[in-house]
């Protein structure tokens, strides 16, 4: 039996944040309702059309869900809406802001009709506070954090190259879920949460932001190399290809003068004896390291770093992780349903095997309407297909 078998969720969800919350719920055996606007469904399935011709947004946090295309806005909606919720456990949202109290779907309007309901709410800045009514997208939010002042260059900012404030938001939604399950088993009363990406951002953001402790100078943008730790990011060898390192003690700096650059003499120069002495002459210590490097290439680097128990990873692409051995040798990939056939999916993390976890289908737009509709007794939408409208 799976850890949340029998747990039924109902979703009103688009984009990133929320499905990616309810996936993780699914993953771990939960029934997820995703209810869809019909004919059009999470504009998500129309950001691009990179996996056989499905969003690889969608396919990534939509799997093991259930398809109910229904328009809430509708009064049609109503009563197909409370006979859901009879039998949830979890409401979860990411609608703009003030819609779903405006549906009447907020926690408040719901608790004395369905006391044992949690509901979870996720939005960009949180339900009250003056920021509350901002639309807020994964970017933007990056940049009200913070997040962009510390990334990227000298010359300029950068985003995250995924979606990492949806993820954040997403990841403390589903934690609070689990949660406010196991407080139910004690008290029999549902709760609200309330999940917004800045404040699950400003989290993330906890060694910048107390490291510019009380005014002081925030760590510089610095690429893919370490703001405050020296050498630490990439380093490009003589074939071409780049590895990244990182030391982290003096020990393991005297070791990497030995035996990766064999410069023993490097371990005591004074402009090099400290962390905080190579961070300010990172320049002139990244251009004796690149000498040495040129001389290498990337696999007899990263054999030297290896051999001397130093950090160290390849600078793979995205063709690199689809074939890397580790995840391969894991059996981290499974196939799972979708529209376009059979496609892969990465188990998720702390899950050791695939029958320790749900890996359902991708669903179509309204896939299940009707088998939903049939088991709470409703019958044929209005239309007399498988769209619930007025």
């Amino acid at each position: 039996m799976l850890p949340l078998q029998g747990i039924t969720v109902v979703t009103l969800e688009h984009a990133i944040a929320a499905p990616f919350c309810t996936r993780q719920l699914a993953d771990l055996g939960a029934r997820v309702i995703k209810i869809e606007r019909p004919g059009v469904g999470d504009f998500a399935r129309g950001y691009d059309e990179r996996v056989r011709g499905l969003s690889s947004h969608f396919v990534w946090v939509n799997r093991s869900k259930e398809s109910l295309a229904l328009d809430i806005k509708e009064p049609a909606s109503a009563e197909v809406m409370d006979r859901l919720l009879e039998k949830a456990d979890v409401l979860v949202q990411n609608l703009a802001p003030g819609a779903a109290a405006r549906l009447g779907l907020s926690h408040e309007a719901l608790r004395g009709r369905f006391p044992g309901l949690i509901v979870c709410d996720i939005s960009g800045y949180g339900n009250d506070g003056p920021y509350r009514d901002k639309k807020a997208y994964d970017l933007l939010i990056q940049s009200e954090s913070g997040f962009l002042s510390v990334t990227g260059s000298d010359d300029e900012p950068a985003k995250a190259g995924c979606s990492i404030a949806d993820i954040a938001a997403g990841m403390y939604a589903y934690t609070n879920i689990l949660a406010a399950l196991i407080e139910r088993g004690r008290t029999g009363l549902g709760r609200h949460i309330d999940v917004s990406m800045l404040e699950s951002m400003a989290e993330w953001m906890s060694y910048p932001m107390y490291y510019s402790f009380e005014g002081a100078p925030p760590p510089p943008r610095s690429g893919a190399s370490h703001a405050t730790i020296y050498p630490y990011g990439p380093f490009a060898a003589g074939d071409g290809k780049t590895v990244i390192l990182g030391l982290q003690n003096e020990r393991e700096w005297v070791v990497f003068c030995e035996r990766v650059l064999e410069r023993p003499e490097l371990a005591a120069d004074p402009r090099f004896s400290t962390n905080s002495r190579r961070s300010a002459a990172r320049a002139e210590l990244r251009a004796l390291i690149l000498e040495v490097f040129s001389g290498l290439t990337a696999e007899q680097v990263v054999a030297r770093l290896d051999a001397a128990r130093i950090a160290n990873a390849r600078m793979n692409d995205m063709a690199d992780l689809w074939a890397h051995p580790q995840l391969r040798a894991r059996n981290r990939w499974v196939d799972v349903q979708s529209p376009a056939g059979r496609l892969p999916a990465l188990l998720p993390p702390g899950i050791a095997r695939a029958d320790q976890v749900v890996m359902g289908g991708v669903p179509a737009l309204g896939e299940h309407t009707g088998r939903i509709l049939a088991e709470l007794g409703l019958g044929a939408s209005p239309n007399g297909d498988d769209d619930v409208r007025s």
